[in-house]
């Protein structure tokens, strides 16, 4: 039976500039998950972006195509996808593509609850203030029953560094997949990575996901991800979880 794609919320990301243009920038899913906002921007020119911190909120950075350089406390950081990108306690960063390229990335802005920011406080002080930017390659891998061994997952973004959050990648190729599985502690985004060609699932559901497109599994649902064959699977999870209690 065909199921409607709109029972999985799907976006696909504005990889072009239009005539003339040398920024871009619109927001992704919006409202769809509680106290968390998502931002694309692409970047080319002499185009400056400058960022501060905002109080009250955890801030991530997504360079998901391009390359360019970031600023960061003074110090100036070689931008070369795929990679990620945790402020912390730095003030202000500026981001602009190198030349003749164009930077594409994601903005993620998560609300601080009051049990954030006292779990954040008990979180290693290097986790919290030292700016976080890292290549998601080079992230340390780990396996999962859900998952084949020829599948390779790593985790980007490690538990204690933002309450309630945590991201990681699949790389495989078809045929191949993430087996079904639930969990009703946490809303979860996929964003498709460079290569990504797959189906995600979820209960009756399904659509397909191509690179460049961010969906969300509906909550609680029975999903999974498959990729066939000559097709690759690559994409980034974002876990946000409801509370404290269904972290641990």
């Amino acid at each position: 039976m065909s199921v409607s794609a709109q029972e999985i919320p799907i976006e696909y990301l504005t990889m072009q500039l239009g005539p003339d243009e040398q920024q871009y920038s619109n927001t992704i899913l919006e409202n769809e998950i509680a106290g968390v906002s998502i931002e694309h921007f692409i970047l080319t020119g002499n185009v400056v972006k400058k960022e501060s911190r905002p109080k009250g909120y955890k801030t991530i950075y997504l360079f998901i195509n391009g390359r360019g350089d970031v600023i960061i406390d003074t110090k100036n950081y070689d931008i070369i996808p795929e990679a990620i990108l945790l402020p912390n306690a730095v003030q202000e960063i500026s981001i602009t593509a190198v030349k003749n390229d164009t930077l594409h990335y994601l903005k993620i802005t998560s609300a601080l609850t009051e049990q954030d920011i006292v779990d954040l406080d008990q979180f290693p002080e290097e986790n919290t203030q030292k700016a976080y930017f890292t290549n998601f390659s080079d992230c340390e891998a780990y396996t999962e029953e859900i998952k084949s061994l020829k599948t390779v997952s790593r985790t980007v973004l490690p538990n204690k560094y933002i309450p309630r959050m945590a991201m990681g990648t699949v790389e495989t190729a078809g045929p191949d997949k993430v087996s079904p599985h639930e969990h009703p502690m946490l809303e979860q985004l996929f964003l498709g990575l460079s290569g990504n060609h797959a189906v995600v699932h979820a209960d009756g559901a399904h659509v397909d996901f191509p690179a460049y497109s961010i969906l969300h599994i509906p909550l609680g649902s029975n999903h999974s991800v498959e990729a066939g064959k000559g097709d690759k699977m690559h994409y980034l999870w974002m876990d946000f979880f409801l509370d404290k209690k269904g972290e641990e």
